[in-house]
């Protein structure tokens, strides 16, 4: 073991036993979402705090390796804070990606009951254009029976009232006709009885 192999196990122990405590802190203020072996920030700041002490410690003693560890540590921390950058990168834009994802289905539902709305609205419309054209054609039929009807019975009263008047005028022919013939048969009544009552004057004269 070399003279700066002491110093730097020394160094190694005294960074350890500083680490047990702020490690205690970090673990518990590690937040309970994230994933397992992923490098916290408070981890970070702790890593990179120790590499700048073991560089420190190298300078003061001299020791290229304490210098070189503490590069290597300061190089492991930037690739994790790296590799912490991008996870939460994609972990925003996953959450973008979904909070876009709901948005636009949410939109489109929205489209969708809008749509279905419009189309209930349309079937309504259409409902109440076929009750309103039945409606009119309901009346439109009874007012062509009530017309068809009213047509009937004029023409009906009509023929009712020419089947009367040829009825009284036959009447009134036979009238005319029997009255003619009373007539008749009054004037050679009285014919006949004036030739009698003739015949019998002349015939009184005679005796």
């Amino acid at each position: 073991m070399s003279l700066q192999t002491i110093p730097r196990t020394a160094v190694d122990g005294y960074l350890k036993l500083l680490r047990l405590p702020a490690d205690a802190v970090a673990r518990a203020l590690r937040p309970t979402n994230a994933h397992d072996g992923e490098t916290t920030g408070v981890e970070l700041a702790l890593d990179r705090a120790e590499a700048t002490l073991r560089d420190v410690a190298g300078s003061v003693l001299r020791d290229p390796e304490l210098r070189d560890d503490a590069w290597r540590r300061r190089a492991a921390a930037n690739e994790r804070e790296r590799a912490l950058t991008l996870r939460a990168a994609a972990e925003r834009r996953g959450q973008e990606a979904d909070a876009e994802l709901a948005t636009r289905a949410k939109t489109a539902e929205q489209h969708r009951e809008e749509a279905a709305g419009r189309e209930q609205e349309k079937e309504e419309r259409a409902d109440q254009q076929r009750a309103a054209e039945s409606r009119e054609l309901a009346q439109v039929e009874s007012r062509r029976r009530a017309a068809a009807e009213d047509k009937a019975q004029k023409a009906e009263e009509a023929l009712e009232d020419r089947s009367r008047r040829a009825r009284l005028e036959q009447l009134n022919a036979e009238a005319q006709t029997l009255e003619e013939e009373q007539e008749a048969l009054t004037a050679r009544s009285e014919s006949q009885r004036l030739r009698r009552a003739a015949g019998e004057t002349k015939a009184a004269r005679k005796s």
